[in-house]
């Protein structure tokens, strides 16, 4: 079945009911159903052929998510490109995935015309706010007709290059197919959490070019709404809750930080929230419990990635309900569920056994197909099936996975193994800290020394030695830092997440060797 017949059928059964909302718009379901096959055909006009890569690039709006919709029904590849990068990483990612067309607010519209010369296969500059571009978006609507297309491009046809982040900083995008698509929804629909229904609405408040988008095709599919932020504020965020009743939330650590560190936050009616999700880094227990003081008992963490297409465990609403020994469930990133199959390997790919540390690997439906133009590095991270995903962890009894670290962020210092994570939960249990991140430096004893780089609360203060002697009580000796640099901010992704790398370069910028 192509994915856009499922806006049709949502059409049919809740054609009133707000599916999109922004800023600019509101859209119903029988407005959405009617406007993407206008939008699919268009392209279709415009020369833009079954398999043509087109990308999209602007602020979370309405658009982008018709423009998802209407590949699917065009059997086109859709490109999500984060707005949040510059403007030569933007051009980078064009050529590299050799998109023909792409759709773009006017800001962006007009800075890729200026380039043109530099994109050779960029046939379309399509603007969202009608000047910039070759043609406006409003035009390519009036260029087609409500008339459904009948495509249906096979399972394993390419849909979505999505470009991941990642640790490395190396540019890579994940083939995702119309199959590996279809299971996200599936999967999402089949949560163990409480599930989307008519009537609830999503807060998007990520990009929805990735993480947060991946939820936007199974909410339409049960007739849920979508509302999208443009950027993350915390007093928006929270009036928006409460003047459009929001039932979820997906947030990234940094940004629950932020909000239950926010002043005003008691002066804001959140009852309307049903499920608060986070994800995409970990999140101390001491958060996660402040968080819960805050929102009530609906947190629910999900691990995936954007090679995983959709999550891969989840850390239930009751998951989290847990006191005393149990209490360390909350370090967890849940289980694994569903279609995927998740094991917890050795270097000789065998399980290891409970408590011992191993990489994540993964497999279903859901995992990409590879990466584009880059066999030699698919197959360092494909094996039987199974994507590696370079996170470690160990796994329990009752299959609950805890994630120790990344494989290529792990220290070792003086012989031992140290994973930041570990340290920068005990950082985080300090009611003064804001953020915090742990990376190894030089040392000529050791090899690597670990170091804290802290940012405090405004008002607060706390001295490196009241950090050190605080982690010493709950650490191993050779896990607790050497040193702690205060800084008013840590470097982010456009996603929000801590980027441990270029934390790490700068103190490595002057040094023989890298490890």
């Amino acid at each position: 079945m192509n994915l856009g017949k499922i806006i049709s059928r949502s059409a049919l059964y809740w054609p009133e009911h707000e599916a999109l909302v922004d800023a600019r718009k509101r859209i119903t379901f029988a407005q959405l159903e009617r406007r993407t096959n206008r939008l699919a055909s268009g392209l279709q006009a415009l020369g833009l052929a079954t398999g043509a890569h087109v990308a999209i690039l602007a602020l979370n709006r309405v658009e982008l998510v018709e423009a998802e919709i209407a590949f699917y029904k065009s059997a086109m590849v859709k490109v999500p490109i984060n707005a949040r990068l510059s403007l030569e990483e933007i051009i980078q990612v064009l050529g590299d995935s050799h998109s023909q067309a792409v759709i773009a607010d006017g800001r962006f519209a007009a800075a890729l015309h200026a380039r043109r010369s530099e994109l050779p296969r960029l046939r379309w500059i399509l603007s969202l706010d009608d000047d910039g571009g070759d043609a406006s978006y409003s035009s390519v609507l009036l260029r087609g007709d409500e008339t459904p297309i009948q495509s249906e491009p096979a399972d394993n046809d390419l849909a979505v290059l999505h470009y991941t982040s990642g640790s490395s900083g190396v540019l890579k995008a994940a083939m995702l197919s119309f199959g590996n698509r279809k299971a996200l929804v599936r999967k999402s629909i089949a949560s163990p959490t409480r599930r989307s229904a008519p009537g609830d609405v999503m807060a998007h408040v990520g990009p929805i070019t990735h993480a947060s988008g991946m939820q936007i095709m199974p909410l339409l599919a049960v007739g849920a709404c979508n509302l999208l932020l443009e950027r993350y504020d915390d007093r928006l965020l929270l009036e928006t809750i409460e003047r459009e009743r929001v039932t979820r939330l997906f947030l990234v650590p940094a940004m629950i930080n932020r909000l239950v560190n926010f002043p005003e936050v008691e002066r804001f009616d959140l009852s309307s929230l049903r499920v608060v999700m986070y994800g995409a880094a970990p999140m101390a227990p001491a958060l996660v419990k402040r968080a819960i003081e805050l929102f009530g008992p609906i947190l629910v963490q999900g691990y995936g990635a954007g090679e995983t297409c959709s999550l891969v465990t989840v850390l239930t609403e009751e998951d989290h309900l847990v006191e005393g020994d149990d209490a360390r469930r909350l370090a967890s990133c849940g289980r694994c569920y569903f279609e995927t199959d998740l094991r917890v390997v050795n270097e000789q790919f065998v399980d290891v056994q409970p408590g011992e540390i191993g990489e994540i690997v993964v497999k279903g439906p859901d995992i990409m197909q590879g990466y584009w133009q880059a066999p030699e590095l698919t197959a360092e991270v494909m094996r039987d099936g199974y994507y590696l995903t370079g996170d470690l962890a160990t796994v329990d009894e009752q299959g609950y996975v805890f994630i120790v670290d990344r494989k290529k962020e792990m220290i070792i210092s003086g012989g031992f193994n140290v994973y930041p994570t570990e340290v920068e939960q005990v950082l985080y249990s300090l009611p003064q800290v804001f953020e915090a991140a742990v990376v190894g430096v030089p040392d000529e004893q050791w090899g690597e020394a670990i170091r804290a780089v802290v940012v405090l609360k405004p008002g607060q203060s706390l001295s490196a030695e009241e950090i050190i002697e605080h982690c010493g009580r709950s650490l191993a000796g050779f896990k607790k830092p050497r040193a702690v640099d205060f800084v008013q901010e840590l470097p982010k992704n456009p996603n929000g997440k801590v980027v441990r790398r270029l934390i790490r370069e700068a103190y490595w910028q002057n040094s023989e060797r890298r490890i």
